[in-house]
């Protein structure tokens, strides 16, 4: 994979697991709650994975009304 050297352990897990979902767009984007089941980690780590995502621009959080959304944007 392409640019994603910087990232590591539960950040890699989660960018993978979320690629696998093909939460690639807005249109396709999963909850943290989805992740959490595919990935196999604990909910606290895969949220604290998801802010460095963020962070890092690897993805972007959607605030909806009932659960935030999350997708890859590379």
């Amino acid at each position: 994979m392409l640019g994603t050297e910087e990232l590591s352990g539960n950040n890699l897990k989660v960018y993978k697991t979320m690629k696998e979902l093909g939460f690639l767009s807005e249109e396709k984007m999963g909850t943290a709650e989805r992740i959490t089941q595919a990935s196999r980690l604990p909910k606290n780590m895969v949220l604290n994975a998801l802010q460095d995502l963020q962070t890092k621009g690897y993805a972007r959080r959607k605030v909806r009304e009932k659960a935030a959304g999350y997708f890859l944007l590379r």
